[in-house]
């Protein structure tokens, strides 16, 4: 709420008062006249003029209310859209296969948000094992950098044929390059899948599975990676759902995965 003590609000009813007992008083039905509103339009833009502090709590009110809609938004998008989020074989995933809670990532190894969220995602693995980690390979800027898309695909591929530990030491070796913003490079790509050891076949009938990755993230209103995502296996409700458009630290993330498992802190 506004805190002050005089209004440009204030100001137009107590005008519109004065008016309307004039009115009253000559018994007549026009309450506004032309002159009446361009002298209200004048107060209130003295006012704010004045005043321009009002202005700011306006914009950041109205700033609250579009986030406070845009995550609505998209936590029905997620419960609307869970089997994809948590069903999808060919998606990278780490943990128990009977997780009670699962922490979904869309990303891609050029983001530099990304890069800096990797190491808190390694230690909030290491600090909850018992979680299911889903790794949502979405390679934005790949029409940009075309190491993105072959650091993606060559995940999948990974993924597919090598299994989960290979996957996720693939995954971490390349953030561990520190190459972002354009300077991932087709050495590093080779470099971390070396580890996984020789690869079968091309990695070309992958983008079918990035295809998918890409219309659920539209589905589910993401706009840029990363996009991360904190929910219950099972039982999905808007109230154990955490959405989360950016980078979080680990205390964040941690108050997500206790709210999805039904012991969030109150």
């Amino acid at each position: 709420m506004l805190t002050v003590k005089r209004t440009a609000l204030a100001m137009l009813m107590a005008s519109a008062l004065l008016s309307g007992m004039a009115n009253a008083a000559e018994k007549t039905t026009p309450v506004f006249t032309p002159e009446l509103d361009a002298h209200i339009g004048e107060v209130a833009r003295d006012y704010l003029l004045a005043h321009p502090e009002v202005l700011v709590e306006v914009s950041q009110k109205l700033q609250a209310q579009q986030q406070e809609k845009q995550q609505q938004a998209m936590t029905a998008a997620v419960i609307k859209h869970q089997a994809a989020l948590l069903n999808d074989k060919g998606t990278p995933s780490y943990g128990p296969a009977d997780a009670k809670v699962a922490f979904i990532e869309f990303f891609d190894y050029q983001c530099s948000v990304c890069a800096r969220q990797a190491p808190v995602i390694e230690s909030l693995m290491k600090a909850n094992p018992q979680v299911r980690y889903v790794f949502k390979e979405w390679p934005i800027f790949a029409q940009r950098w075309t190491p993105s898309l072959t650091a993606a695909k060559t995940g999948l591929q990974i993924y597919q044929q090598k299994g989960a530990d290979a996957y996720l030491a693939y995954h971490n070796a390349l953030y561990a390059t520190g190459h972002d913003e354009g300077r991932l490079t087709l050495a590093d790509i080779n470099s971390a899948a070396a580890q996984a050891g020789k690869l079968e076949g091309k990695n070309d009938e992958m983008p079918e599975v990035l295809s998918g990755t890409d219309a659920l993230a539209q589905n589910l209103g993401l706009r840029g990676t990363p996009g991360m995502i904190v929910m219950p296996v099972n039982g999905v409700t808007a109230d154990n759902v955490t959405v989360i458009p950016g980078g979080a630290d680990q205390n964040v993330l941690q108050a997500a995965i206790d709210k999805a498992a039904g012991h969030a802190k109150k």
